[in-house]
């Protein structure tokens, strides 16, 4: 599709700051939204929520930090559904509108200070107390959803 450039307002600028998802947002993808409805939160929660179930992934709350989401999600994919880690960090990914994969890896690695070989080995753990515990610690006020979402039979 042609792209063209156009002139905006400082306030105009604001506001479509103030309506993006940062890091996957474009200024066309807020416009977009905004003028024609596509992919709009609505529409992307639910299409949020089919992607989820076709994993059979438990669903996250609303108010939950997306970088816990994402770190969930993938935890769960590979200690529950036995999916590779690469690969559930690449649908994670996808689920979440296309983010780079690398955006999730910096969930579960930088943001928990661990190197994938360690992340791996706490997901491994027989009851994920090592990793829960470093949740726990990282989201002080989401113990419940951690719980939730990782006390899976």
């Amino acid at each position: 599709m042609r792209m063209h450039t156009i002139d905006i307002d400082q306030e105009v600028l604001d506001y479509l700051k103030s309506q993006a998802e940062p890091f996957t947002d474009t200024p066309n993808d807020v416009l977009r939204r905004l003028l024609f409805g596509k992919t709009s939160s609505e529409n992307l929660a639910q299409s949020k929520l089919r992607k989820a179930e076709s994993h059979n992934l438990p669903s996250v709350p609303a108010g939950t930090p997306k970088a816990l989401e994402h770190i969930l999600q993938v935890v769960y994919m590979t200690h529950f559904s036995g999916v590779p880690r690469s690969k559930a960090t690449k649908d994670v990914a996808k689920m979440h509108g296309g983010i780079a994969p690398q955006t999730v890896l910096d969930k579960y690695c930088r943001q928990l200070n661990l190197k994938a070989s360690e992340f791996d080995r706490l997901v491994a753990e027989p009851g994920l107390s090592g990793l829960k515990e470093m949740l726990y610690a990282k989201f002080n006020g989401h113990r419940e959803v951690i719980d939730n979402y990782l006390n899976q039979s």
